[in-house]
């Protein structure tokens, strides 16, 4: 019986080992959940969104635009990890209140894009070329660059990369944010070593080299990404302000009559806001509610990095 006990460590320690090996090779799968559209079927069935694609390395990507005959700005919004454009781009009529046109992409591999998904620096060269292709049509007008979910990452970089090129977005809006990626898999699979993940996604970090206004919305009861994340990020960064959502969790945020009523004080703030330099913090949003039950800012967080 000694030699097949001294033998379980070895295997115990090989199949940990094999489990690491297969989530550093396959943990797109685990990351990314697209679903396919086909290429006749359209993302909306709304008479003023077009559709159109963007050519980047390796693959054509799928873009959908709200275009209003003459918008006040333009709110970017990169979605979360699971479906398409055609479950994303959804319950528009309150841009068109506010007269605000909306671009959103599907990355690689969703919806009616090509290629696939290898690195977050790749992801991030998407969105950049996707900005790049419609940034001439706002050019003078108000810009918000929004992410949910896993986009939260690439809207806080993307509007840090603006913020060093010296166009500062009017407003960055995260909704159901996480630190980073890392954190949030140390929350969900404490078993698996920091380094394996090769998708770090630091939206505290990113978010910490926005220089304009950001605005935090999150669910109180969100079992997939906690509050203490929106937490985490409001205490980092100076002006920041977090919206809470009470009783939303994590998918069904944009459902609630406050998350739409913050939207739309943010969108009209901005409308009425004249352009500054360096950008102010929109009226209209110090009016929104504070999360209760949350605690304050921490004392001297601000400037604060967290994985």
């Amino acid at each position: 019986m000694l030699h097949p006990l001294i033998a379980l460590p070895a295997v115990g320690a090989a199949a940990y080992m094999a489990a690491l090996a297969w989530l550093w090779m396959r943990q797109e799968r685990l990351l990314f959940e697209p679903a396919w559209l086909a290429s006749d079927q359209p993302v909306s069935d709304e008479a003023d969104v077009r559709e159109f694609m963007v050519d980047v390395p390796g693959a054509r990507l799928s873009v959908a635009q709200l275009k209003l005959p003459d918008p006040r700005g333009v709110v970017f919004y990169l979605h979360g990890n699971s479906g398409n454009l055609r479950k994303w781009f959804v319950q528009l009529d309150v841009f068109r209140e506010m007269n605000f046109d909306v671009v959103m992409m599907d990355y690689r591999g969703y919806g009616k894009s090509s290629g696939q998904i290898e690195s977050e620096s790749q992801l991030r060269a998407d969105v950049r070329a996707v900005w790049n292709a419609i940034a001439g049509d706002y050019a003078g007008r108000r810009l918000v660059v929004s992410g949910q979910s896993l986009g939260t990452a690439l809207a806080a970089a993307l509007s840090a990369e603006l913020c060093a090129a010296g166009c500062v977005p009017d407003l960055t809006l995260l909704i159901s944010p996480y630190r980073s990626m890392r954190a949030l898999a140390d929350e969900l699979f404490p078993w698996v070593p920091a380094r394996i993940l090769r998708y770090p996604l630091s939206t505290i970090d990113h978010a910490c080299q926005v220089r304009g206004p950001v605005l935090l919305v999150h669910g109180d009861r969100d079992e997939l990404i906690g509050l203490h994340h929106s937490v985490a990020i409001r205490d980092a960064l100076p002006g920041c302000h977090l919206l809470c959502v009470e009783g939303a969790g994590h998918g069904d945020v944009h459902r609630f009559p406050s998350f739409r009523q913050g939207l739309a004080a943010a969108l009209v703030a901005l409308a009425d806001e004249a352009a500054a330099t360096p950008p102010v913090r929109p009226r209209g949003i110090e009016a929104l509610p504070e999360c209760p039950g949350i605690p304050e800012r921490a004392p001297g967080a601000v400037g604060a990095s967290v994985e």
